[in-house]
Order: structure tokens, then sequence, then C-alpha cells
């Protein structure tokens, strides 16, 4: 069966405390991530999400001359600091709840205290997808889809 290790990232990509928002941003989009673990000397000290990113920036819709913009705001005043962690040989459908329970969209995995991958919601979704898969593979097959009810609007 599948485990924390087997579907997490561990190409990490982190960002330091005292990058800006800006460079963050670029990281994420560079990379199509939405998620940055932010680490000190190897050490996780917190999580910038795009979600940080743009919470602490303004829109574009108002007066540039008063607008924060994200090369001004540091990496350490927007990141979420208490980030809760899930250890590498955890069960990956506690992992699972968690995420859902608290609405969160990653969890870093830790290996005696060390970062060692991310896992995110887009990872369950691969997993879900496999599964499903599995299962249709073994059901048997119907090459006629007439039967099944479809509402187009």
């Amino acid at each position: 069966m599948f485990s924390i290790e087997a579907i997490m990232s561990s190409n990490l990509i982190t960002v330091p405390p005292s990058a800006t928002l800006a460079e963050a941003r670029t990281l994420m989009q560079g990379n199509r991530i939405h998620h940055l673990p932010v680490t000190d000397d190897e050490s996780l000290v917190g999580l910038v999400t795009l979600t940080n990113v743009l919470a602490a920036t303004d829109s574009f819709l108002r007066d540039d001359r008063n607008r924060i913009h994200a090369n001004e705001v540091i990496v350490e005043n927007a990141m979420v600091k208490d980030v809760a962690t899930v250890d590498v040989n955890a069960s990956l459908r506690q992992a699972a709840l968690f995420l859902e329970k608290h609405q969160i969209g990653c969890l870093p995995v830790m290996d005696n205290g060390k970062l060692v991958g991310i896992i995110t919601e887009t990872d369950f979704v691969a997993v879900a997808i496999n599964l499903l898969e599995q299962i249709e593979s073994e059901e048997p097959y119907e090459d006629s889809f007439d039967d099944i009810d479809v509402d187009v609007a």
C-alpha cells in the first residue's frame, strides 16, 4: 500500500525567512507549487503559501503609491510559524484525515527532526486517481454508457 514516503515530494524547494514575498512568489510560479517550507540552516522554521503571499500584499486595484508590494515584505513576517508536520513513518490515512480536519493544503514531512519532504492535497488526489483506476480495471468493461443519467446544463 501507499506510504507517505512513496507519495511525498522530496525534491524540496525552500526559501529562507529573509527572502521577500516577491521571491517566494517567483519560486512558486516557476515551479508550479503553492507551498514553500521556510528553512534556516536546514531547520524548518515556517511555511509560506500562495495564500499568505496574496493576503500580505495589496490588490493591484489599490492606488500604486499606497499599495504594499511583495518585494517590500519579507517571508518571516508573512509565514506560518506554528507549522503542523508529519513524520515520514506516520500513517498515510492519518495524514489525509489531518489535512481534511484542519483544512490545510500540505504537511512538511520530517524524519528525526529533519525536513525530508512535503505532502500536499494534490498528492492525495493522485492517490485517489490511482485507486480509482485500479478499481475500474477490476470491474467488467461495458462499452455502452447509454444507461448513465447525466444532466447537461
